[in-house]
């Protein structure tokens, strides 16, 4: 190669990494094409690489179609590219067209392609790829038994992760985390502790993967009593330690931990540096009743997601200020912070609780008009509840009548207990039929019924439904009572 294209490759790969890349790919490939690279593997693998990592595999697989004879760093790239950028499927595709070229593949094709079959979510397709790993002779690398480990862990097959990381001599941290995690993840709470205990390093990962299995199963006092622990044994909580741990002392009541936590976050600037770790705040805050510390951690933090309005709006409606908790949503969209379903649900409980009908009206036609969202059952729920709560029944039924999905048993019931408190007991009736519709099997719907027509002293219809109960075999659970005539 003369020394002018050296130079040439230089230049092009001091861009292709440089601090401007994103906005210069399309002058970069021209100097590729100026300089008479574009058949150059090396140049085009480096370019191919950098498209993955900025999410421009659109660009990245016309570069690759222009290449007479890729080779394996070429497909190598493409198929590393699509593993973090998707379509998973396409780096399989990828490795069929290297296959069939007759190229060998190497360790540096298997990584991204094991991590590719895990998005891919079909653990026989991971399997194959195991298949293929084990031909080529190459899953002594420590790279390929992890991805292989994280592969089965992601699907739940924790027998063949455990036979891979019983064979392993040398087990990095990585993989005891992978175990710990795929034991939670299946439920096996036990296993996971067993090999969290039998580690003799750990990291903050290890940690906050086995608080978080405690938690997501809700042995929180055990998840609280690992923090405890992970304190004392001189590991710092990271940010996901933190949005682990705070719904848990929520829960658990544990205000003194929470606050040291804030402490905490304020202290190693974890409360500056991630917004998660805010959101969590205001939330704990919120549902301990402390809303004024609440808002102050909202009001202070730096930078604000829609969850986090979400976090404050919903904490107002549970703490009983629906009304702020709506003018909040207000000044949210002021602010050009678009809403999303969780919005809704949080900004419509608002109006339910805060008996504002009309508006409430209002911000759920907004919901399709200005927001071009979709109402699902939770926001139809939610204004049966304001529409039940404030006395406008009948519209309350209209709406289930008329709502695209059929009502579950949470919305009927919110209107009957309405209908039931107000004395409608003709209404009442109707809706415990569309109960028993709804679950035939559920003997507490029969029951319902039997007691309304109780109420009303219809004692025929009350031995009517009993005489369906046992045609059904359908038996009164205990502790639920039945008038009888």
């Amino acid at each position: 190669m003369s020394r002018v294209c050296r130079e040439a490759e230089r230049r092009v790969l001091r861009h292709l990494h440089g601090r401007k890349t994103r906005t210069q790919l399309p002058q970069i490939h021209a100097h590729i094409f100026r300089h008479h690279l574009y058949q150059s593997n090396q140049i085009l693998s480096h370019f191919i690489s950098v498209c993955g990592g900025l999410d421009k595999m659109g660009y990245a697989n016309l570069v690759f179609h222009q290449t007479q004879n890729p080779n394996i760093y070429l497909f190598n790239s493409m198929i590393k590219g699509y593993s973090l950028c998707g379509p998973s499927e396409n780096s399989l595709l990828r490795f069929s067209e290297m296959k069939n070229r007759g190229i060998w593949p190497d360790e540096f094709t298997f990584a991204p392609l094991l991590k590719s079959c895990s998005g891919i979510g079909d653990h026989r397709i991971g399997k194959g790829v195991h298949g293929e790993v084990i031909v080529v002779g190459i899953e002594r690398f420590s790279s390929i038994r992890i991805g292989i480990v994280d592969l089965y862990t992601s699907f739940g097959r924790m027998e063949d992760a455990q036979k891979l990381f019983d064979e392993m001599l040398d087990r990095h941290v990585v993989v005891w985390n992978m175990m710990i995690r795929g034991f939670c993840k299946v439920g096996d709470l036990e296993k996971g502790l067993c090999l969290f205990r039998q580690m003799r390093a750990r990291s903050v990962v290890s940690w906050n993967s086995m608080i978080a299995g405690l938690e997501q199963s809700g042995r929180d006092g055990e998840a609280l009593e690992l923090l405890r622990e992970m304190w004392d044994h001189g590991f710092e909580p990271d940010d996901a330690t933190v949005v682990t741990i705070l719904p848990v002392c929520a829960r658990l009541g544990a205000v003194d931990v929470g606050e040291r936590i804030h402490s905490y976050a304020e202290s190693s600037r974890l409360l500056l540096n991630f917004i998660s770790v805010g959101n969590s705040l205001v939330d704990f805050y919120c549902k301990c009743g402390n809303l004024e510390t609440a808002w102050r951690v909202f009001n202070g933090m730096p930078r604000k997601n829609v969850v986090s309005w979400n976090a404050m709006i919903s904490g107002l409606t549970f703490n009983g200020k629906g009304k702020l908790g709506a003018d909040l949503f207000e000044e949210m969209i002021k602010k050009g912070v678009r809403p999303n379903d969780a919005t809704f649900v949080g900004v419509l409980s608002c109006c339910a609780h805060a008996g504002l009908v009309e508006r409430g009206r209002n911000l759920f036609a907004s919901m399709t008009i200005d927001h071009k969202l979709e109402p699902k059952l939770e926001h139809f729920g939610c204004m049966v509840d304001l529409l039940a709560r404030n006395g406008c029944l009948e519209e309350a039924h209209d709406l289930l009548r008329t709502m695209p999905m059929r009502p579950n048993a949470v919305l009927w019931g919110s209107l009957l207990s309405a209908y039931r408190s107000t004395g409608k007991i003709k209404q009442a009736e109707c809706v415990v039929k569309e109960l028993i519709e709804l679950e035939p099997w559920n003997s507490g719907n029969y029951v319902l019924l039997s007691n309304i027509y109780a109420e009303d002293g219809r004692w025929d219809e009350v031995e009517k439904v009993r005489a369906l109960m046992k045609e059904k075999n359908i038996r009164k659970n205990p502790g639920q009572s039945m008038v009888l005539g």
